[in-house]
């Protein structure tokens, strides 16, 4: 962070002086974390209130994920740098009316199926359906069931299955989200009645009115499966029970460089788990694998502190080592002199598993082909196996004390283990 603030001084001025100089301008310091995610937890009224005049918030970044928003029931959506510009700057954007897409989750997540396993799915199906350039709204009576930060990585993961954006309409969650994120009552009240009294707001203790769209899609939740999505494209979806034998018909190797990060409250206290149940087994992660882990902001560093289990994560090596899209651009570092050595000449083709949302060839680093998507809690578990080539369900993830065995089921948190984790975090 000094080199940083050495280096662009004169730019950090300048954005300085740009928040004094023009109305409604916010300037986030450097080193607070991804920008969607800071839009996520301070940044994002839902509703405007301009001088008592009240209307939708909506957002254009400069930025494909800006999408993430939308989870927040906020309309967003990435464009290019000249048309944000000059949106900040008060000029109109025009643009075609898009088709909207519904989507209807029905259900419950299966214990141990998380929502990164949820996000690779509904990626999947919108892909195979041919959305692109259309926005995607979800609705029924499955989104009861899933929490803002869930919402909120499905919307995040739009530009990957090709729609403009995933929109998660104002519900009872995203008013818990904004009081637990600082929100004061006042301004959450006053949302809730202006978009009650507009007919934008979702109650699903009363009866659903039915919308027309364009075209539906639906899916029950209990039929999603824990899976991965890979070697290349983030609509490449590998379940989970599939996945040695998926790897093994592309190539066999057992190098594997690996590295991490997300946002998701109950995926990164689930991966924080399994590095307590593999810490206590006496589980190492294997000697040619790189660990880093790059949250979205600090607020998952205060959270992951506050239950004790940052320890865990550190001593099995994904130590922070900042925040933000460090990871997904390839700014994780290089790999052990040896490790990449080895991959040039003898030509192997090196692995990534990594909890973000781009797995093209080479993104995370030139040396790795073969890039998988996958949840947090299943990067930990890869780590600690050494190789992307193994059945879970039947082969040992590592010998732990005594010389035992131990397989993926028992460093596995369930989602009720999670859940009370996730309970102590928010009262912390």
């Amino acid at each position: 962070m000094e080199l940083e603030f050495q280096r662009n001084k004169e730019r950090f001025a300048f954005l300085k002086w740009g928040s004094n100089a023009f109305q409604n301008m916010l300037v986030v310091p450097p080193g607070s974390g991804i920008v969607h995610q800071v839009n996520l937890e301070y940044l994002g009224r839902v509703v405007f209130n301009t001088n008592g005049l009240l209307y939708p918030d909506s957002v254009v970044g400069t930025d494909s994920h800006t999408t993430m928003i939308d989870g927040l029931g906020v309309a967003g959506w990435g464009v290019g740098g000249i048309e944000a510009e000059a949106a900040m700057l008060g000029q109109p954007m025009s643009m075609v009316l898009p088709g909207v897409v519904g989507f209807k989750l029905s259900g419950k997540l299966r214990d141990g199926v998380t929502a990164t396993d949820l996000v690779l799915t509904v990626t999947q199906i919108v892909r195979k359906h041919g959305d692109v350039g259309k926005f995607v709204e979800f609705y029924g009576e499955g989104m009861s069931e899933l929490s803002l930060a869930d919402c909120a990585t499905i919307a995040n993961m739009s530009p990957e299955y090709g729609a403009t954006m995933g929109f998660f309409p104002v519900d009872h969650v995203t008013l818990q989200y904004l009081k637990l994120t600082g929100r004061s009552d006042e301004t959450v009240s006053l949302i809730e009645s202006y978009l009650r009294a507009n007919r934008m707001f979702v109650d699903y203790s009363e009866p659903q009115i039915e919308r027309v769209y364009s075209s539906c899609l639906a899916l029950n939740l209990e039929d999603v499966e824990p899976c991965i999505s890979g070697p290349k494209r983030p609509h490449d979806q590998v379940t989970l029970r599939e996945m040695k034998a998926d790897w093994h018909a592309c190539l066999d190797n057992r190098l594997l460089l690996l590295v991490a990060n997300t946002s998701n409250p109950s995926v990164m206290l689930g991966a924080a788990l399994v590095a307590k149940k593999a810490c206590e087994l006496e589980l190492e992660v294997k000697p040619w694998i790189k660990t880093s882990l790059a949250p979205g902001s600090g607020v998952v560093t205060k959270y992951l502190e506050k239950s004790g289990l940052q320890k865990y994560l550190n001593q099995l090596g994904f130590h922070i080592v900042g925040y933000g899209c460090t990871t997904c651009i390839g700014n994780s570092g290089d790999i052990d002199e040896a490790v990449a050595s080895a991959i040039t000449e003898n030509d192997l083709v090196a692995a990534v598993v990594l909890s973000g949302n781009r797995n093209f060839e080479g993104r995370v680093h030139p040396l790795t082909r073969a890039n998988y998507l996958a949840s947090p809690p299943l990067v930990l578990a890869y780590a600690l196996a050494g190789t992307v080539g193994i059945d879970f369900e039947t082969e040992p993830i590592g010998v732990g004390k005594d010389g035992k065995q131990i397989f993926f089921r028992d460093i596995w948190p369930s989602n009720d283990e999670v859940a009370q984790v996730c309970s102590f975090k928010c009262s912390a």
